[in-house]
C-alpha cells in the first residue's frame, strides 16, 4: 500500500548523513595512512647491519638486472629506506630464518649472521613503531553484508525472514566478505533494501490479527490406541493417560481444555492431571458422573512454537487397575464392557471419561516480532507517547547507538502523517519500520566521529565498541545486555567476561559458518566436480558429509575452548557412516577394517546420523588437513595436486603464501598416456626442471607431496596408477618427514608460532574488516604472544584481538 513512498522516505527523510545534529561520519578512505611521528629515526647505525646482509647474501639475485620473484633488495641502503620497505625486507627476513633463502647452490650465512639481520630489522621497526605511537588505523565505512543483514533483521525483530538471499552476493575482499573497501552499494541493491523492508515491515507488524487457533482431536482418537475404535465419544481410562500432538507455529499464552466425567464404585473421587511432555501442569477433581454432568477442566501457559504432546492422566487410579481395552469382547479383571462397547466399572474400580483434548492459542495472535515491538511502550500511555517509546527503542537497537531527539522526532511525524490519512496506528508504526530499514544508519555501520579532523588515536565511544564486537563474534547487532552496559560505559571494563559470554552463545556459530569457512577456502566444496568416471562413489550425501564433519569438528573446538593447534593435529573427528566408509573406518575408536586382534572396539557408527570419532593418535587422519573437505578442494577434478595443497598450507596455515606463478608456464600433462606412465611426483619432478618453477616449488611440492596417500576426493590409497605412494619430503629449514602425519607432527612442534601468526592475520582482517598494514605489527605480535603464553587457546584469542588496539581504537583524518 506504502511501498511507492519508501524511496522517498529514503532520500528525504534519512539519507543526509552530513545534516545530523550531534555529530558527521567521517570519510572513509581506501587506504590508511599512517601518522606522522614526531620523532623518527634518523641515520640508524643498525640499518647497515642489514645492508650488509642484503649485499652479501640477497642482492645477486634480487637485483634490477636478475630481479629473481620479481624483487629487488640493493635499494634498501640506509635507515630511511628500509624504514619504507617494511614488507619486503620483513619478507626477506622470514625467508632467511626458515631457510628457504639464500638457495641450496649458494654460500650459505652464518647462525650469528642471521641472529644479528633479524635484531637489527626487528629492532629498528620496533623502535620506529615506538616513536610513532599507536595507529589503529581506518576502517572504511562498512554495510552490512548478506549475512550480517539476515542476522541483525532477525535480531532485532524476532523474526526469520532471509530478506537478503535475493540480494546480489557481496564481493571478497582479502579473503573475507565483510571487508569495508569492497562492500559497495549498487542500484540493484538498494531496490532490494526497498523491495526488503516493505515485505519485512508488514510480516513484522500486521494492520488485522488472524483469528485465536483451535486444534482437536477428539477422544476416541487419543493415543494410545485401541484395538478397536469406542463406540461412544468418551474414551475411558482406568490407569495412565491418553494423548495427542499439537504443532505449535507461534509462540504466546494457551489454553489446554479437556472435558471429562467419571465414574466410581469405591465412594473415592476420581482425580485428571493434565500433562506436557510428560510433566505435571495440574490436576483437578472430576464431580460428574455421567455425559450430561461432563465438565470442562482447563490450564493456561504460555508457549514457544514448536510440538508438543498433550495428555490428560488419571490421577488416583484404583489399586491394581488395567488399561481399559476397548472392543475385545471379553471380560477382564476391572472392567466390564456393556452392549454399547462402554466399558463401566466393576466393583473398587474408578474410570476417567474425556471426551476431547482441545488447545487454544494463542490468544495475542499478533506475531512476535509485532508485539515485541510494542512491547517498548506503556499501553496506558497516549498514542503519541506509546509511538516515541517504540521508536526510542527501535532505533537504540536498529542504529546499535542512542538516536537523536531530531531522528525519533521524524519517525513519530511519519506515524502521526500515516495515521492522519486515514489509516491505522499500526500502519504508521509499518512505514515508520520501512524508514528504519532502509535508512543509512542501519544499513551501514557508522562509527560517527565528532573529531573527524584529530589525528591522535582514542578509544571508539562504548556503542561503536558493542557494535564492532557483536559483528565480529556474532556477525548481528549487540544484544540488550551489551548495549546496558555502553549505556553505562561498563562495557571496556567488562570485555573479557563478555567475550567469553558470547562464545558461549549458540550464536557464535557465526565464526564457524562465516569466518573460518571463508578462511579454510571451503565454500567451493558446493562446486567441486570431480570425474565421475574417476570417483563415481562421490555424490551429494558425500559432499555434504565432508563438509559437516569439518563444521561439526569446527564447533567442537569453539565450544570446548581447546587450543587452536588442534586444527591442525587432533584425535578426535565427527563422522556419519557414509564418510566412515569413504575413510575405511569401522567404529567410534577409529579402527579400520585391518583392525588387529586385541585392539579395543568402540560402537558401531550408527546410519544417517554423525557421532564423534576418537583417531589414534600419529594415524593417518587427524585435524583439518587430512578431512576430505579440504584435500577435495586442493584438489583437480581427475587427480590430486600437490601444489595446491602445498600452496593452500603455506597461505591459510603458515600464512607465507609463494608468489605467483611465471606467465607461460606449461601445465603438467594430465590424460596422455605419457603422463600414466609416470606417478604425480614424477612428473613434478620433470616439471621443476624448468628454473622459473624452481623456485617456488621447493616450498609448495613437498608439503603437497605429504598428502598424497589421499586421492582427489580424500579417499586413502597406497599407490598412483601403477607406482607406489611416494608421501616423503623435506622442509626449506631441513626437517623431514614420511607422510601426513609427520608433517603434521612438524607443523604443531617447530610452526606453532607460525601457524598462530596466520591465525590471528586471518582473524584480525575479518574482526577489522580490512587487510592489515605495517602498522598492525605490534598488534599481531601481541596478541600472538598472549594466545601462546595461554596454551592457544581459542577465546584467548579472540579476547587479544578484542582488546586490542586497532579493534578499540580510532583515529581521524591525516594530511
Amino acid at each position: 500500500m506504502f511501498g511507492g513512498l519508501t524511496l522517498a522516505l529514503a532520500v528525504a527523510l534519512l539519507v543526509p548523513l552530513s545534516m545530523q545534529s550531534t555529530s558527521s561520519a567521517a570519510p572513509a578512505t581506501a587506504a590508511p595512512v599512517s601518522p606522522t611521528p614526531a620523532k623518527a629515526l634518523v641515520n640508524d647505525p643498525r640499518a647497515k647491519t642489514v645492508t650488509a646482509f642484503l649485499n652479501t647474501h640477497c642482492v645477486s639475485c634480487h637485483n634490477p638486472e636478475k630481479k629473481k620473484a620479481d624483487l629487488v633488495l640493493h635499494t634498501y641502503a640506509d635507515t630511511s629506506s628500509i624504514l619504507k620497505g617494511r614488507k619486503v625486507v620483513q619478507h626477506a627476513l622470514a625467508m632467511v630464518k626458515s631457510g628457504e633463502m639464500p638457495p641450496d647452490s649458494k654460500p650459505q650465512p652464518k647462525v650469528e649472521e642471521i641472529e644479528a639481520f633479524a635484531a637489527a630489522v626487528n629492532g629498528m621497526y620496533a623502535d620506529d613503531d615506538r616513536l610513532a605511537g599507536p595507529n589503529p588505523g581506518r576502517v572504511t565505512v562498512r554495510r552490512l553484508n548478506k549475512n550480517e543483514y539476515n542476522n541483525t533483521v532477525s535480531d532485532l525483530l524476532g523474526m526469520e525472514f532471509l530478506a537478503a538471499d535475493d540480494f546480489p552476493a557481496d564481493d571478497i575482499g582479502h579473503g573475507f566478505d565483510n571487508i569495508g573497501d569492497v562492500l559497495t552499494l549498487s542500484p540493484v541493491l538498494m531496490e532490494r533494501y526497498l523491495a526488503a523492508a516493505e515485505v519485512i515491515s508488514q510480516k513484522a507488524i500486521v494492520l488485522e490479527p488472524p483469528k485465536v487457533g483451535e486444534r482437536w482431536q477428539g477422544g476416541r482418537y487419543l493415543e494410545p490406541a485401541g484395538r478397536r475404535v469406542p463406540t461412544t465419544k468418551f474414551r475411558p481410562v482406568t490407569k495412565g493417560a491418553v494423548n495427542t500432538p499439537f504443532r505449535l507455529s507461534n509462540d504466546g499464552d494457551y489454553v489446554f481444555r479437556t472435558r471429562v466425567y467419571a465414574r466410581t464404585t469405591d465412594g473415592e473421587p476420581v482425580k485428571a492431571t493434565l500433562l506436557l511432555d510428560g510433566k505435571e501442569l495440574s490436576t483437578h477433581e472430576v464431580t460428574g458422573k455421567d455425559e450430561k454432568s461432563a465438565k470442562i477442566i482447563e490450564h493456561r501457559l504460555h508457549l514457544e512454537p514448536r510440538e508438543y504432546r498433550f495428555a490428560v492422566q488419571i490421577a488416583n487410579p484404583s489399586p491394581g487397575a488395567e488399561e481399559l481395552d476397548i472392543g475385545n469382547g471379553r471380560s477382564a479383571r476391572g472392567k466390564i464392557e456393556d452392549k454399547s462397547g462402554e466399558a463401566r466399572p466393576a466393583d473398587g474400580v474408578r474410570v476417567l471419561y474425556v471426551e476431547f483434548i482441545n488447545v487454544n492459542g494463542p490468544e495475542d495472535t499478533r506475531p512476535s516480532s509485532h508485539r515485541r515491538l510494542i512491547a517498548a511502550a506503556d499501553p496506558k500511555a497516549p498514542k503519541a507517547t506509546q509511538t516515541r517509546q517504540i521508536m526510542e527503542r527501535l532505533t537504540l537497537r536498529a542504529y546499535r547507538r542512542p538516536p537523536t531527539k531530531d531522528e525519533v522526532d521524524r519517525l513519530c511525524k511519519l506515524v502521526e502523517q500515516t495515521e492522519a490519512a486515514g489509516e491505522k496506528w499500526e500502519a504508521g508504526l509499518q512505514m515508520a519500520l520501512q524508514a528504519v530499514l532502509v535508512s543509512p544508519k542501519f544499513l551501514f555501520r557508522l562509527e560517527l566521529d565528532d573529531r573527524p579532523e584529530a589525528a591522535e588515536p582514542r578509544p571508539l565511544d562504548e556503542f561503536q565498541l558493542a557494535s564492532r564486537l557483536s559483528y565480529f563474534v556474532w556477525a548481528s547487532m549487540p544484544d540488550d545486555e551489551l548495549l546496558d552496559l555502553a549505556a553505562k560505559k561498563q562495557l571496556t571494563p567488562n570485555l573479557d567476561a563478555q567475550v567469553r559470554r558470547m562464545l558461549k552463545s549458540p550464536r557464535a556459530q557465526t565464526l564457524v559458518d562465516n569466518f573460518a569457512m571463508q578462511w579454510l577456502q571451503l565454500k567451493r566444496l558446493k562446486t567441486f566436480s570431480p570425474d565421475p568416471n574417476l570417483f563415481p562413489k562421490f555424490d551429494e550425501t558425500l559432499r555434504n558429509s565432508m563438509q559437516q564433519e569439518t563444521e561439526l569438528f569446527l564447533t567442537a573446538i569453539l565450544q570446548e575452548d581447546r587450543s587452536i593447534l588442534d586444527l591442525i593435529d587432533a584425535d578426535f573427528t565427527f563422522l556419519n557412516d557414509r564418510l566412515a566408509a569413504h575413510y575405511g573406518i569401522t567404529d567410534t575408536l577409529g579402527n579400520g577394517w585391518d583392525k588387529k586382534p586385541g585392539q579395543p572396539r568402540g560402537e558401531r557408527i550408527p546410519y544417517g546420523r554423525f557421532v564423534r570419532v576418537s583417531l589414534p593418535k600419529g594415524g593417518a587422519r587427524g585435524g583439518l588437513l587430512t578431512q576430505a573437505s579440504i584435500l577435495a578442494v586442493t584438489s583437480n577434478p581427475s587427480r590430486t595436486s600437490p601444489v595446491k595443497r602445498g600452496k593452500w598450507v603455506l597461505e591459510q596455515i603458515l600464512g607465507a603464501p609463494p608468489p605467483p606463478a611465471p606467465p607461460n608456464v606449461p601445465e603438467l600433462e594430465a590424460t596422455s598416456e605419457k603422463a600414466h606412465a609416470k606417478s604425480l611426483r614424477q612428473q613434478m619432478e620433470q616439471h621443476r626442471e624448468n628454473p622459473a618453477c624452481a623456485n617456488c616449488h621447493a616450498k609448495m611440492d613437498p608439503i603437497g607431496f605429504a598428502f598424497e596417500n589421499f586421492d582427489a576426493v580424500g579417499a586413502y590409497r597406497w599407490k598412483d596408477g601403477n607406482s607406489d605412494i611416494d608421501a616423503s619430503g623435506v622442509l626449506p629449514d631441513g626437517s623431514s618427514f614420511k607422510g601426513a602425519a609427520e608433517l603434521r607432527s612438524i607443523l604443531v612442534q617447530k610452526r606453532a608460532d607460525q601457524f598462530t601468526k596466520c591465525v590471528t592475520e586471518k582473524l584480525m582482517i575479518y574482526a577489522l574488516g580490512r587487510g592489515l598494514e605495517y602498522y598492525d605489527d605490534g598488534a599481531v605480535t601481541k596478541v600472538t604472544k598472549a594466545v601462546a603464553a595461554d596454551n592457544h587457546k581459542l577465546s584467548r584469542l579472540v579476547i587479544e584481538i578484542v582488546k586490542c588496539e586497532p579493534f578499540r581504537m580510532r583515529r581521524g583524518l591525516q594530511d
